[in-house]
């Protein structure tokens, strides 16, 4: 029987995943099948309930989903519980789900791919969603000096405290001066989905890395291009972090730089 794989998400259509997944299930002749798989806000137990009742052996967990999938998860990877959030569930053989994440993994892999040196850097990381709780663990970890801006500083201290990493915390207003001041500058405001942008100080050829791609990471990339900085998109993060879900299923790690190629030709064909 085809095993049923996919992601669940509030929205899901414009995910990448399918295309992603797919192809490496094609590629490594798997009887398998990658879905998006729309589960609205408020209902992942009932939905997740749904896809046991399908035989799903493994999940993508996007938002708005990611807190409950951890909730429910049977148990959870160590990387998991400290960021405090699931993208991705693999269905143990007892039943029930482990969580696991490879958000920060994937970061951390998007890093390396572009040759970019964190440790005893000074990043400034832009934002204090959900988004930035693994891109900071990830940062932290790769002993970066950090310094965070939020509009909010309250919830950029609950994710220090969260995650019990050590980070600087600046209100979005010193954004500026901080990015003068980084090596690095990481990306996870949603400012891009409505076209705004920021004030950006001379680039001088530092990386601007927006872990957005496409029409959300537009505007902001030429903006930061356009003041000097050397823009980067989250594109392949987006690629490595499937790629790790990919081997935690399948026990195969698959070509990234395929993945990217064909991910990079959809998106600027959309943009």
């Amino acid at each position: 029987m085809t095993k049923l794989y996919g992601v669940v998400g509030d929205p899901v259509s414009h995910s990448l995943s399918p295309v992603i997944h797919n192809a490496w299930i094609r590629e490594h002749g798997l009887d398998a099948t990658y879905e998006a798989l729309h589960v609205p806000k408020g209902e992942f137990e009932s939905g997740l309930s749904s896809l046991e009742d399908r035989q799903a052996l493994g999940l993508n967990i996007t938002l708005p989903h990611k807190e409950a999938a951890i909730e429910l998860a049977e148990s959870a990877s160590e990387v998991a519980r400290r960021i405090g959030a699931a993208n991705t569930l693999v269905r143990l053989k007892s039943g029930g789900w482990l969580a696991e994440n490879t958000d920060a993994p994937g970061f951390t892999e998007s890093l390396a791919q572009a040759n970019i040196e964190i440790a005893d850097q000074n990043v400034c990381l832009l934002g204090a969603g959900g988004a930035a709780r693994a891109v900071a663990l990830a940062l932290s970890d790769m002993r970066a000096t950090l310094t965070i801006c939020n509009r909010t500083q309250s919830r950029a201290e609950e994710l220090v405290k969260h995650l019990n990493i050590n980070a600087d915390i600046r209100g979005l207003e010193h954004a500026e001066a901080e990015m003068g001041k980084a090596d690095v500058v990481i990306n996870t405001l949603s400012l891009g989905h409505t076209g705004r942008t920021l004030d950006f100080p001379e680039g001088k050829l530092r990386t601007f890395y927006d872990i957005s791609y496409g029409k959300p990471a537009k505007a902001m990339l030429e903006q930061a291009e356009a003041a000097g900085w050397k823009p980067l998109d989250g594109l392949s993060m987006l690629v490595a972090q499937a790629a790790f879900s990919f081997e935690l299923w399948f026990g195969i790690l698959p070509d990234m730089e395929s993945a990217l190629a064909r991910c990079r030709k959809l998106v600027e064909a959309t943009t």
